[in-house]
């Protein structure tokens, strides 16, 4: 999604099924973290994580492109670096073992 516009992102229904789907992935997979790991990253807004992933699922009502786009393109760096600093915590435990 670099360098990828929001009317780049609106005109390519392959780019937009493509980030819906991972966002419903996302948003299952949160469900099943620990809330220790949740609770050490109070900034990921875990609730609607994990409720994003109902409307888009059940079709409540449908996203917006606007809305896809923007949590593409901003919101999940965020949760991106969250999920490799748990990576690194995870190894380190490993090589301990």
């Amino acid at each position: 999604m670099r360098g990828v516009s929001l009317d780049a992102f609106e005109a390519d229904w392959q780019k937009r099924w493509l980030v819906e789907r991972g966002i419903e992935i996302i948003s299952e997979a949160s469900r099943h973290l620990s809330d220790d790991l949740k609770d050490r990253h109070p900034e990921i807004p875990w609730r609607k994580v994990a409720g994003i992933g109902n409307i888009l699922r059940h079709g409540y009502h449908h996203a917006a492109p606007d809305i896809l786009w923007k949590l593409a393109d901003e919101d999940l760096a965020s949760l991106d670096r969250v999920c490799r600093a748990e990576l690194e915590i995870a190894k380190g435990r490993e090589q301990q073992l």
